[in-house]
């Protein structure tokens, strides 16, 4: 089995599919050349100064950057790209019945940025363990079939079978928490620079080896469950200056937006208020309740 390849032209819907049946999907040409090369040229100068990672997982031959938006406003185009945020929004955003009171409501869900990082794989690298995305919030399988998170892969350079591609095993997440993954069962991502691997957190998944004579270099983002807490810190990572230049769209999903019905408001003057006033000068506004 192989992963399936889409083109630009695909659905949300096609996509939605094809993740539901395999657990992930490859787009072709996810993003133009112009903005590939300006996130390659923004990100490659703080990449190329990362440490090297120091266990097996993180990779001894792989170099990590994290806290992308602070080195590139470009990545937005990944986070708001509307085949990516919309099959989160077909996976992640269900609602769910609560009672307050005597009255039952539907309280939707939201989404949020999870983390971001480019990952640079050099030659030497072995294979990263295989590994749910999901397990961060120790999650369980099956879990009343909701997905926690939408991850997606954007390729910066080829990625091969030989390069250190991802790895990933077709249809896994319908498996529950007693099979192992083995790395027999895994196929390559194969995609051109531009392209995207796109897959849901309980996927098993893991960086490959690389046997090139050359790194193959990627930029990975999730979009997660607004209430969960999120993998990376961005309040502490990107400076407030920073949140405060980018699109308000992309502001609310890096946690300045509460989620319904008010996980992770900020009391200003004396209001339960969305964080995002924080960035303003504007009255508070109360959180949802």
């Amino acid at each position: 089995m192989t992963l399936t390849t889409l083109t630009p032209d695909a659905t949300v819907d096609d996509l939605y599919q094809v993740i539901q049946r395999d657990g992930g999907v490859i787009v072709k040409d996810f993003i133009d050349a112009a903005t590939l090369a300006a996130l390659k040229a923004d990100i490659t100068p703080a990449l190329d100064k990362a440490s090297w990672g120091s266990h097996e997982f993180t990779g001894v031959r792989t170099r990590r950057l994290g806290a992308l938006f602070k080195h590139t406003q470009h990545v937005a185009d990944i986070a708001l790209h509307p085949l990516y945020h919309e099959v989160a929004e077909r996976f992640l955003i269900l609602p769910t019945a609560v009672w307050s009171g005597e009255s039952q409501d539907e309280l939707p869900s939201n989404l949020q940025i999870g983390m971001t990082q480019a990952i640079d794989i050099y030659p030497g690298e072995g294979a990263q363990p295989l590994h749910r995305d999901d397990s961060v919030w120790h999650w369980r399988h099956p879990e009343g079939g909701r997905q926690a998170r939408v991850q997606i892969m954007v390729a910066v350079t080829d990625f091969t079978a030989d390069n250190g591609g991802t790895r990933v095993i077709p249809g896994s997440h319908k498996w529950d928490d007693e099979r192992a993954p083995r790395p027999e069962e895994t196929v390559p991502t194969e995609m051109t620079a531009g392209s995207a691997l796109i897959w849901i957190g309980a996927t098993y998944h893991g960086g490959g080896s690389n046997s090139s004579d050359a790194p193959r270099m990627g930029i990975t983002m999730s979009l997660d469950l607004g209430f969960l807490r999120q993998e990376e810190n961005h309040y502490l990572a990107l400076p407030r200056e920073t949140v405060k230049a980018l699109p308000e769209p992309v502001q609310r999903l890096l946690g300045y937006e509460a989620a319904p019905p008010f996980v992770g408001w900020v009391e200003v003057d004396g209001v339960m208020s969305e964080p995002i006033v924080l960035l303003a000068d504007t009255p508070a506004v109360p959180a949802s309740s």
